[in-house]
């Protein structure tokens, strides 16, 4: 496995090549796996160490990887439940790439949707991300200056 550094708009990534299959690269950037198309195949004599395991096509939509559990979903918040562990709930997924700017809750924190928990600068404009559910925030995933992708969960609530 191949490991490179990058630092981007200020932020540090260790991205880690775990396979190339034709266009398709699988790939951990800061320990979140992706799958990556590339524009053009890898010159394997070039590279060998990212000689692929095995062809296949790569002709599909890559997506970022699944993560590895999913989280239940929440009970209706008119129902009292016992406090839920810390990560457990809905995720608030990033609705664009972009650099945090602000996280305006705090784990713990009771919210309702379209309370505004995350600021998300993309394309040098700041965007409000709100809340799509109602209850308590139980885990923060990120932090002012970082970078993320579209899909990246943000938050738990739960």
């Amino acid at each position: 496995m191949n490991t490179y550094k990058y630092k981007v708009n200020g932020v540090d990534y260790v991205v880690e090549i775990a396979d190339v299959e034709g266009r398709i690269a699988k790939v951990n950037v800061n320990g979140i796996p992706f799958e990556l198309e590339m524009q053009k195949p890898i010159n394997v004599a070039k590279h060998p160490s990212l000689a692929p395991h095995r062809l296949q096509s790569a002709q599909q939509v890559v997506q970022p990887a699944a993560p590895a559990a999913a989280a239940p979903a929440a009970a209706p918040a008119a129902v009292q439940q016992p406090a839920a562990p810390a990560g457990a709930g809905n995720p608030q997924k990033a609705p664009l790439p972009g650099t945090v700017i602000d996280v305006k809750v705090q784990v713990g924190q009771q919210v309702n949707a379209g309370d505004i928990v995350v600021v998300l600068e993309a394309m040098k404009m700041q965007n409000n991300i709100e809340a799509e559910y109602s209850g308590k925030v139980t885990s923060i995933l990120v932090k002012p200056g970082e970078t993320v992708m579209e899909g990246a969960v943000l938050l738990t609530i739960g």
